[in-house]
């Protein structure tokens, strides 16, 4: 046991979390909680449950263990055992989800709501606290629906989610995971997420109607294996749903598709911190990715002709949080060496490592696939969310910065008192506060265009909750049509110390129901978890 609490405390992020593994490890159930294949596995597709009759009830416990490498795992897992289940719904469902933390009591306050009023199930916010965001989801950011300002669901407390899914959600692949803010990152490094995906894209993108769909998950966690001889270490491992690919030799999780087929790829880049960057090579040839959805809405959508359009590219780049949807042609029988693999990634000199490495084999057969089958398209696509804001004029401009601090000589500051900043320009530059007030207050039925820039050297990754926008312009110059697709997430590059800042202007369409406070931040977790987010407020 003191071997495993040793290697805990050295190879996770943040040193205190050794210390809180260590304080509840006696009361953990090791073979039950958060299961995990080992390396070199074939991919298995996660639990799915199903929406009926326009409901979905499921009960989630939040749950923890460490595994054999002393790392801390945390999943969402239900009453049956099924870990990090997929939820399927359909546009105007309701979801409810009753979530218990599992975990046991916490030992360090970290905050307390100055507002005992404003919290959402408890005021005192503990190393263990627990709560859920549903990433991409265009609904209320209200107390029991999709709030992560206020929500804290401390050990033993059970709490109740019910979402309302608009009528007119854009029909992909969306996700769920902790959002605690100061613990978001360690949690989701720990695998406590999971997919939902909005049924109905088939009815706006044809092409995958009766296809086989894959559905692949893929995360971070602490490093397994120290420096190596073997090429450059990455700062974390990446798993394939769940299936380890652990450095230096990177033993790709296996899959198999059928010869001759094409195949629906789902894929959700849900690290904590890591930048993927995917391709899928057959005998080092790049294949094509035909592209019908980014970040759950379906591409070329958004037009007013209510039907897609597929985006043909041999990669997608995947920050944490992104998500792609693609149609896969299977390896042909001549090809010896087929792969996933995530190209190497250039986030700045200050940024960590993601160099190129495989992530997943496909193997080729002649068997029939066993993977689920899309829909055949069945009816008419209803109006879509976002058809005409493309074409409107801006009731508003922002400019916002992401900034970092710095030692003088540009020396980086140790990592535990480093601070990440988003700021709005012309406003103090603080870290974040959930009790302080929102930095932007703007109201329905909005239209804004904002500019972000990176003062930093290293990329960030911009997310805003409740919402999708719109990229207009990169470093700007205006993005060609086909990259001016609606997303939730979307990298800034890094700044090189000289000439402008580097920056993405996109468009925020608050048109919808949405309305109260809700959260913009960096989704490279580590940096949200030191500050790098901020409070809007939509009032009605």
């Amino acid at each position: 046991m003191k071997s495993v609490i040793n290697a805990l405390r050295g190879r996770h992020t943040w040193a205190s979390w050794g210390v809180v593994a260590v304080a509840f490890l006696p009361s953990l159930a090791l073979a039950d909680n958060c299961p995990r294949p080992p390396e070199g596995s074939a991919v298995q597709p996660p639990p799915d449950l199903y929406s009926s009759n326009g409901t979905l009830h499921v009960q989630l416990n939040y749950v923890t263990t460490v595994d054999g490498a002393g790392r801390t795992l945390f999943c969402y897992q239900t009453p049956y055992g099924l870990e990090s289940p997929t939820l399927h719904v359909q546009p105007g469902d309701v979801v409810q989800i009753d979530l218990t933390n599992m975990l046991p009591p916490g030992g360090n306050a970290h905050r307390v709501s100055a507002n005992t009023s404003s919290a959402c199930r408890d005021n005192t916010m503990t190393d263990t606290s627990a709560n859920m965001h549903f990433h991409g989801l265009n609904i209320s950011p209200k107390c029991h629906s999709d709030e992560t300002i206020h929500t804290l669901v401390n050990s033993g407390e059970t709490f109740t989610y019910k979402l309302k899914i608009p009528a007119n959600e854009p029909p992909g692949l969306y996700w769920y995971h902790p959002h605690v803010h100061e613990i978001a990152s360690p949690s989701v490094q720990g695998g406590a997420t999971g997919a939902i995906v909005v049924e109905g894209i088939e009815n706006i993108q044809p092409a995958v109607a009766g296809l086989p769909q894959r559905l692949l998950v893929l995360r971070d966690q602490p490093l397994l294996n120290g420096a190596s001889s073997q090429g450059p270490a990455p700062f974390w491992d990446v798993t394939v749903n769940y299936v380890p690919v652990p450095y230096p030799k990177y033993p790709p999780a296996i899959a198999t598709m059928t010869i001759g087929t094409q195949e629906f790829w789902r894929v959700a880049n849900a690290a904590a911190n890591t930048i993927l960057d995917i391709e899928v090579d057959y005998d080092g040839k790049a294949q094509p990715l035909q592209i019908v959805g980014l970040d759950g809405v379906p591409t070329g959508s958004q037009d007013g002709k209510r039907q897609g359009k597929l985006i043909t590219q041999t990669h997608i780049l995947l920050p944490p949080a992104a998500r792609a949807e693609f149609i896969l042609a299977a390896p042909p029988t001549s090809t010896t060496k087929a792969y996933m693999i995530t190209r190497a990634i250039d986030g700045g000199p200050n940024s960590d490592s993601n160099p190129r490495r495989p992530l997943i084999k496909i193997a080729a057969t002649t068997a029939p696939s066993r993977l689920p089958r899309m829909a055949q398209y069945v009816r008419q696509p209803h109006a879509q969310r976002f058809e005409d804001a493309a074409t409107l004029t801006p009731t508003t401009h922002r400019k916002l910065f992401f900034w970092e601090t710095t030692f003088p000589g540009g020396k980086k500051p140790p990592a535990d008192s480093q601070k990440f900043y988003i700021a709005v320009d012309g406003q103090d530059v603080h870290v974040y506060d959930p009790n302080a007030p929102p930095d932007i207050i703007t109201a329905r039925g909005a239209v804004e265009d904002w500019t972000i820039e990176n003062r930093t050297f290293e990329v960030h990754d911009f997310h805003i909750h409740q919402i999708h926008f719109l990229p207009l312009e990169v470093n700007g110059k205006k993005l060609p049509p086909k990259e001016q697709q609606w997303r939730d997430t979307y990298q800034v590059p890094y700044w090189t110390g000289s000439g402008p800042y580097p920056s993405i202007k996109v468009r925020m369409d608050f048109r919808g129901a949405v309305a109260g406070d809700f959260v913009y931040h960096c989704h490279i977790l580590d940096h949200e978890d030191r500050g790098m987010m901020a409070i809007i407020r939509v009032e009605r």
